[in-house]
Parts: C-alpha cells; sequence; structure tokens
C-alpha cells in the first residue's frame, strides 16, 4: 500500500557524478526533506567528486537515515551497468524506499529499471543529462532511445525548468506519466550581500569548465575587447575537465596579464572578485550559479539560453545571445559603461529570486509532487 499522505516518506536520491549544480540540489533537497521528518538516503558513484564529494557527503551522512552509499558508476553504457544495476537493486531491497528519485541520465536509467510496485514512486529530474546531446548525433539517438523507452516506467518528471520540460518532450516525446517543473531554490543565508574584493577584475566567471558552460567564449570575448582597445580583467573561479584548454586558449591569445585562474572555491568568495558576474552558458538547464548570485545581488549578465530566461524574467535586458563572443563582448561593455544601471538590475533580480527561487519553495514543491504521484499511481 503506498504511504498515507500524513506519513514521513523514505526518499532514496541517486546520482552519478556528485558534483556541480546537480549535486547542490540533491544535498538542498534531502536536508529539506529531513527536517520535515521524512527518511533520505543518497546513492553516488565512487569516480567522480574526489575530496569535496566525499567533505560533503560526510557532513550530511548523520543526517540521513537510509544512509549514503556510493558505487563505480561510469558515464557511458556498458556491461558494467548490470552489476551496478544489481547493487541497486539489492539496496533497494534492504531500504525499502517509497520514493526513489533518479538526477541525471545514468542514476535515471538505473532507478528506472526496477519493475513497478504500488507501493513505491519512480521519480526522474533529467538536469540536462542526455537531453545535451542533438538528435543526429550516433550518442543523441542512443540515450534518446533509451529515454523513450522507459519513459512509461516513470510515475513522476520533476523538470527544474520549463526548458528542460520542453527540451525533453522535444527529442523524447509527451511522457504519460505525472510531469512537474520545480525550479531550483537557494538557502536564506544566500541573500546576505556579498563585499567586493579590493582586487576585484572588471569580470569574473565562476563555475566548471566544460563546454557547456562556455567559459572559452567568455575568453575570446575578453580577446576581442582587448583588441577594440579595452583592456578588460577576468578572474576564472572554477575547475574542470576543460581546464587545460582555457589556459592554453588565454597564453594563445596574450591574455596571461588580463586574466587569473582562482581554482574551485566557494561561490560568493569568487562573486566577490569581479565587478560584473558572466555567465556564458551555452544551454544550462537551471544554473544554480544566476539563482545564487542574483540572491546576493550581484551585477551579473547572462547567455539567453535554456532556463536562465526563466530566473531573470522581466529583467532580460541582462541577456545576450547565446554562444556569440561578439555579443558577449558587446555586454561586458554595457555593463561595465553603466554601473548604476547595472546595480539596480542586480537589485530587482534579487526581489525576483527572493520570491520565487527559494530553497523552501523548491523542497515543498518536490514533496507536492510526489504526492500528487502517489494519488496519481
Amino acid at each position: 500500500m503506498p504511504p498515507a499522505p500524513d506519513q514521513p516518506l523514505r526518499i532514496l536520491h541517486a546520482v552519478r557524478t556528485p558534483v556541480g549544480g546537480i549535486f547542490r540540489h540533491i544535498l538542498d533537497l534531502a536536508n529539506g526533506q529531513v527536517d520535515r521528518g521524512h527518511q533520505v538516503g543518497i546513492v553516488a558513484d565512487t569516480l567522480t567528486g574526489g575530496e569535496r564529494a566525499a567533505a560533503a557527503l560526510a557532513e550530511i551522512a548523520p543526517r540521513l537515515r537510509l544512509g549514503v552509499h556510493r558505487f563505480a558508476i561510469r558515464r557511458e553504457p556498458g556491461p558494467g551497468d548490470l552489476m551496478v544495476w544489481r547493487k541497486f537493486v539489492r539496496l533497494i531491497g534492504e531500504l525499502r524506499p517509497d520514493v526513489l528519485h533518479g538526477h541525471g541520465a545514468k542514476a535515471g536509467v538505473l532507478f528506472r529499471m526496477r519493475r513497478r510496485s504500488n507501493d513505491v514512486i519512480r521519480v526522474y529530474t533529467p538536469h540536462g543529462g542526455s537531453l545535451h546531446f542533438a538528435p543526429n548525433t550516433v550518442p543523441g539517438a542512443v540515450y534518446s532511445r533509451i529515454e523513450r523507452a522507459l519513459m512509461n516506467r516513470t510515475d513522476l518528471f520533476l523538470f527544474e525548468s520549463a526548458f528542460a520540460r520542453d527540451t525533453y518532450q522535444r527529442l523524447v516525446g509527451a511522457p504519460r506519466g505525472l510531469v512537474r517543473c520545480v525550479f531550483n531554490g537557494v538557502t536564506a543565508n544566500e541573500f546576505d550581500p556579498v563585499v567586493r574584493a579590493e582586487d576585484a577584475s572588471d569580470v569574473v566567471y565562476v563555475g566548471e569548465f566544460r563546454h557547456i558552460k562556455g567559459a572559452d567564449l567568455l575568453v575570446d570575448a575578453v580577446a576581442r575587447l582587448h583588441a577594440d582597445g579595452r583592456p578588460v580583467t577576468l578572474t576564472l573561479a572554477g575547475d574542470g575537465e576543460e581546464m587545460a584548454a582555457l589556459k592554453a586558449q588565454v597564453a594563445r591569445l596574450g591574455l596571461t596579464h588580463a586574466v587569473r585562474f582562482i581554482g574551485h572555491v566557494k561561490a560568493r568568495y569568487g562573486f566577490s572578485k569581479g565587478k560584473v558576474l558572466v555567465v556564458p552558458s551555452r544551454g544550462d538547464s537551471m544554473p544554480y550559479v544566476v539563482i545564487e548570485a542574483g540572491a546576493a545581488g550581484i551585477p551579473m549578465i547572462a547567455a539567453d539560453g535554456g532556463g536562465i530566461p526563466e530566473i531573470f524574467g522581466p529583467h532580460s535586458d541582462a541577456l545576450f545571445a547565446p554562444n556569440t563572443a561578439g555579443a558577449i563582448a558587446d555586454a561586458i561593455e554595457s555593463a561595465l559603461d553603466n554601473p548604476a544601471a547595472t546595480q539596480e538590475r542586480a537589485r530587482a533580480l534579487r526581489e525576483r529570486i527572493f520570491l520565487h527561487f527559494s530553497q523552501k519553495a523548491m523542497v515543498e514543491g518536490v514533496m507536492s509532487s510526489y504526492r500528487d504521484a502517489f494519488a496519481n499511481h
């Protein structure tokens, strides 16, 4: 029998790679669910995340009644997935969760391979994942077929943006299961202002160094500004698979005197290292960095793509055309030349974030969606 509406739930979250916004989302969601009396557990990969993931999981572990469980989960599909799936099945049998919530493509597959049960709902949040692959590519075709095969084995699709929902429906199809959009949210202390550092550069980037994040486009934009006689300085705060390529790009463009790398840092510390935050994303679904910066009142410009316009709402004058270094350069110049207008826009965006993107609203939206899924189940 499904749990009664007022009964605490046993919730098991799973993710392949415990890094970035997807991991932050799971931690915030798990903490909020525990605060509301639910019993929660997390499954994550052992091959990624390093010391930061280990430390974050160790910190939350005492709060998780269903525990922290880590397996080696590889990104690409392969024969090893069968062994991982068996471990998932065994773990599910031991923990007896009411909710199986898979985050990202691989965890979503592993949880939804489990047969249907009258007292358990299978929940899937893609977080981009397989949706980033174009359908006319071999990986895109394979992942779309897998998603389509599992679509009707899903009781609840939870998208963090309308962009992600619409992309899924365009690439995969319209699910028969329940579909809900619940925005990511930030905690109350993230609305505290950030004091700008004395050595702040003109612009700053905070995030992972991955192709979809677009840090290379920002470096090209800074090079264009230098060529036009505007010696803008840039701080790159982050790390990731494109670190070496970015450093080589900076050297090749002769920007080593104008661009500094400060490694992975807390987001708010990174924000302090620039006058204007630039988010050059090629298509993020709902990037936390935008919500975090907006909450802190950070002057910001961002790409008009993915789920970012949903965050900015009516403040779209802060957005530039995606995937275009020239548009980024023009937006940087405009933001630096009009600091009062840039700051006023940041103030207005902060008010919007406060109303629509809180952790409280996120957790309550997810829990309400779970209950709807049980009723629909």
